[in-house]
């Protein structure tokens, strides 16, 4: 157990001293990370989380069954929620609307936050 211990501090600490890759420091740190589903989404996704980590001591194959089911529909929530606000700046795009410079590169920086924080950089 202490060698586990040991290399998952090893490994932290290498992780830590990793260079960061071609994009400038600034840049990252305007990239705010806030939340990536609403907040009463979160509270009943953690909240549902809770009763099953419960449950597992019960019903162990039940709760990773249901920890499986309550990721797929977080994972499914998330893409609904990129969806629809990819939607509505296609609507804008279709009814002719001009899309601002300043609207795009905001849209493309919430992309950037997002692909970093699903690959963990």
């Amino acid at each position: 157990m202490e060698r586990v211990m040991e290399a998952e501090r090893i490994s932290t600490a290498d992780l830590a001293k990793t260079p960061e890759r071609s994009e400038p420091a600034r840049t990252r740190q305007d990239d705010q990370m806030g939340p990536l589903l609403p907040q009463n989404t979160a509270a009943e996704l953690q909240s549902e989380w809770d009763r099953i980590q419960t449950g597992f001591v019960d019903e162990p194959r039940t709760a990773v069954q249901q920890a499986d089911e309550l990721v797929a529909r977080a994972i499914k929530s998330l893409a609904e929620n990129f969806a629809s606000s990819r939607n509505r700046l296609e609507e804008q795009w279709n009814r002719g609307n001009d899309v601002s410079t300043e609207d795009l590169r905001l849209a493309l920086k919430q992309y950037r936050t997002f692909f970093h924080r699903l690959l963990a950089i």
